[in-house]
């Protein structure tokens, strides 16, 4: 949980502000994970903070959503590019992202 919360201050992507009397907030819940290996064993044990967005209302509270995420399409073009320029392939695990998050 602490370092969740220090890759949130981390990357700047939240910010303390006085709540307005008229406001509604949006609360927050922590989601708990276990990865484990093969064998069964846990391995790392992970925790998030997620907003509780279904307390929203769109047109009201919100106007659109967003959702980075890859197509198998746009996966297998990407494969495909390199292949044909013989491209070395590595992958890479993200701890933390965020959308607006300031990258160097």
């Amino acid at each position: 949980m602490r370092a969740e919360i220090q890759s949130m201050n981390d990357n700047q992507v939240r910010e303390l502000v006085d709540f307005l009397p008229n406001n509604k907030s949006v609360g927050s819940k922590w989601i708990f994970k276990k990865k484990i290996d093969m064998d069964g064993n846990v391995q790392t044990f992970k925790a998030r903070i997620v907003a509780k967005g279904y307390t929203q209302i769109q047109g009201v509270d919100y106007e659109d959503t967003f959702s980075p995420v890859s197509k198998i399409k746009s996966f297998r073009i990407i494969m495909a590019i390199a292949v044909y320029y013989d491209y070395e392939i590595w992958k890479m695990n993200v701890k933390t992202s965020f959308i607006n998050g300031y990258l160097e």
